[in-house]
């Protein structure tokens, strides 16, 4: 079988206090011209308040993820604290860093922790590793640029910023043809977490599809 890629639309932006984080990305994983699922969760918890979203190689993006779990429970264990978020793109940038040559991945990884509250950052391919305030990912995103740009505020609320990021994913949804399937949404604060899911035909429409 050819080698899967997910080719997605991901987004992850701040909100006003407690500065949770939205985190939103469909369901729908295409191998190349066959679509693998429409139902699996690209929204990966990798410890209690940190999430990572991943686009690329499907196959090779579990597998990181899959290491980046190990290493952070046990860097937990070792600190006797839950990991920093900052940890966690930290293992990521490491793992993608020192395979590039063989790793087709990238991972968007946003979470709450009592240092510096509430992060974003982005590893892209090759392993380099960006903090910033609201970003973007995947096939879908290079329609959503403008929009995001135009429409983010640091100071909206959580249902500001919950319908922000709706509104992009549909509107990335709306336009590629290999994003799709429902919405899957998680708020992290300091509080915890929540999970919020977005079927298909409850997402926002903005034009004829």
């Amino acid at each position: 079988m050819r080698n899967k890629y997910t080719c997605v639309s991901l987004c992850f932006c701040f909100f006003s206090p407690p500065l949770p984080l939205p985190s939103l990305s469909p369901h729908r994983p295409p191998s190349w011209e066959y679509v693998s699922s429409k139902t699996i969760n690209k929204v990966i918890q990798v410890h209690e308040q940190i999430f990572c979203c991943m686009a690329g190689s499907l196959a090779d993006a579990q597998a990181v993820i899959k290491a980046a779990k190990f290493h952070l429970s046990f860097h937990s264990v070792q600190m006797e604290t839950p990991p920093l978020v900052i940890s966690a793109a930290s293992v990521l940038k490491e793992l993608c860093y020192k395979n590039k040559d063989e790793l087709q991945a990238g991972f968007i990884t946003a979470g709450w922790d009592k240092k510096k509250g509430a992060q974003v950052y982005v590893v892209s391919l090759g392993g380099m590793l960006v903090r910033q305030p609201v970003t973007i990912g995947g096939s879908g995103s290079t329609y959503i640029y403008g929009y995001v740009d135009a429409k983010y505020r640091p100071d909206m609320s959580r249902e500001e910023c919950l319908q922000f990021a709706t509104n992009a994913l549909a509107l990335a949804m709306g336009r590629d043809n290999v994003s799709g399937g429902v919405a899957n949404l998680v708020v992290i604060t300091e509080t915890g977490v929540e999970h919020v899911v977005v079927p298909g035909d409850k997402l926002p429409r903005f034009h004829d599809e």
